[in-house]
């Protein structure tokens, strides 16, 4: 027999996590969308503007207010969920989208398996011996990529808190990974990324969603363009199983939100 969940708004039941400090929020409905989309949350052609959350007892409708980045290059998200009696919460993107599987009541219902306590002391033993079977081999491999590591580390930029005006030029078309829908997205790598404030900011390289506004231009390697967004720092995932054309081979730190005003110059 099929179990149903009631479609009832019981605030009682429900455990909220709150955020903590600042979130941020979307900018216009074409940034709800690139978001919304990026964390597989809706595929439609009209994105989904509510979703279910879902408890034993209950599911309740929510709407995304906005979301928290963190990680040391603010690759992850926390999202931030409004319940209908104005409670927030904070929610894992690929949590939420699990929610809206048909299926998720009856996981609820058998149950979530932790793992079990005995299987990680295992792999902490059997790091610990490979460690200790060759410490010189180990010590040699750990130094040559510590050096590196600090070789390629970017001195950190003051972005700007607010969208700016920017110019830059096209450098390539990419494919990067998206872990939360697990297939590649579209990306466009810029080049010469400069924030146009009074004491100009040099990025460098830079990218973005190649979004239905992009395409609309038609944009070609080597073009120089000037438009507003928001910058921030979020590594570019590099795609999985691609051409090479679509690889992007140097480290790209930041990424530009929502390019608007777009000008081909």
């Amino acid at each position: 027999m099929a179990i149903t969940l009631p479609h009832i708004e019981d605030s009682n039941n429900t455990v909220y996590f709150p955020p903590v400090g600042k979130f941020e929020t979307f900018q216009d409905d074409a940034h709800y969308e690139e978001k919304v989309r990026e964390w597989g949350l809706s595929t439609t052609r009209e994105v989904k503007k509510e979703f279910w959350y879902k408890e034993k007892s209950q599911q309740r409708l929510v709407t995304v207010k906005g979301y928290q980045a963190y990680g040391e290059s603010d690759d992850y998200y926390t999202i931030i969920i409004e319940f209908q009696d104005g409670n927030l919460s904070c929610i894992h993107p690929a949590y939420l989208k699990e929610m809206q599987s048909p299926s998720f009541g009856k996981a609820l219902t058998a149950g979530f398996s932790a793992p079990s306590e005995k299987e990680a002391p295992k792999k902490d033993s059997e790091k610990s011996e490979d460690v200790t079977k060759n410490p010189s081999e180990n010590s040699n491999k750990t130094k040559p990529s510590a050096k590196k590591a600090k070789k390629e580390k970017q001195p950190a930029l003051e972005l700007p808190a607010e969208k700016a005006h920017f110019t830059a030029k096209v450098k390539q078309f990419a494919l990067s990974w998206n872990h939360f829908n697990e297939e590649n997205d579209e990306v466009i790598v810029l080049e010469d990324v400069v924030i146009e404030e009074n004491e100009p900011i040099e990025v460098g390289l830079g990218w973005c969603s190649h979004s239905k506004t992009l395409k609309k231009f038609e944009l070609k390697p080597g073009e120089s363009l000037e438009f507003d967004g928001k910058i921030v720092k979020k590594k570019l995932p590099k795609g999985k199983d691609c051409d090479e054309e679509f690889i992007v081979e140097e480290a790209v730190t930041y990424k530009i939100n929502n390019p608007s005003k777009i000008k081909k110059s």
